[in-house]
């Protein structure tokens, strides 16, 4: 009868510990899961932010090409790419 009573004790030792494991690694997930959403809201203002330093740059070569007064053709034929990219975007901003 004390071998029984002993393995219930140990079982009920065991299936405590078990919960208490249980209950850190819920809070550990939870930890974790706050964390990726932070990361991933950083993720997206830092890819915002490189777009932004993309189109910096490409008004900046244009304006240094604006600079070097080339020839007025290759002029023109940069701002009419520019100007269908901006019909292109406001057409799908109209959609």
């Amino acid at each position: 009868m004390e071998k029984a009573e002993t393995l219930v004790a140990g079982i009920e030792y065991k299936v405590r510990r078990l919960i208490g494991q249980t209950g850190k690694l819920l809070e550990e997930n939870n930890q974790l899961k706050t964390e990726v959403i932070t990361l991933k809201s950083e993720i997206e203002k830092l890819e915002s932010r490189v777009f932004e330093l993309q189109e910096k740059q490409k008004t900046i070569k244009l304006a240094k090409s604006l600079n070097k007064e080339e020839k007025r053709t290759e002029v023109k034929l940069k701002i009419n790419e520019l100007v269908r990219e901006i019909d292109h975007c406001i057409g799908l901003l109209n959609k």
